[in-house]
Order: C-alpha cells, then structure tokens, then sequence
C-alpha cells in the first residue's frame, strides 16, 4: 500500500496587467484566498516585470497533504 506522507506544489505565477489589471492587488487578493482556506505557503520569489506584470514562485501545499520539509 502507498500513501502520501507530505507534498507541496512548486509554482511560478505571473499576475498580468490586461484588462487594466492591478498585479500587486490580484496577488494580495490571491493570498488572502490562500489565507482563508489556510493553505500553507512560501513566497521564494516575487519580481516586477518591465511591462509592470508580476511574476511570484512559490510553494504551496497541495490539497491538505501536511507539508514536513517543504515549507522549512
């Protein structure tokens, strides 16, 4: 039998300015989500693109795996 003792998704985002899009909010708003749904997470990375769009790598856990030495 195989089960899953921990887990963590490793992701890199970007957070446009299209549609008069505001980056820095969509991302805040983006945490808070992650906040309330108590997900756990890591910011390893967060860059301001010349185009003024956003691009953030993270790891986050997945699903409600625990997430022993990913996030440490």
């Amino acid at each position: 039998m195989r089960r899953i003792m921990s887990a963590c998704l490793l992701q890199t985002m970007r957070f446009d300015t299209a549609n008069d899009a505001n980056p820095d909010q969509e991302f805040e708003m983006f945490c808070q989500k992650m906040d309330r749904n108590r997900t756990q997470y890591v910011i390893e990375d967060k860059k301001k693109e010349p185009d003024g769009s956003l691009v953030v790598r993270l790891r986050r856990q997945y699903n409600t795996y625990k997430t022993t030495g990913y996030m440490d």
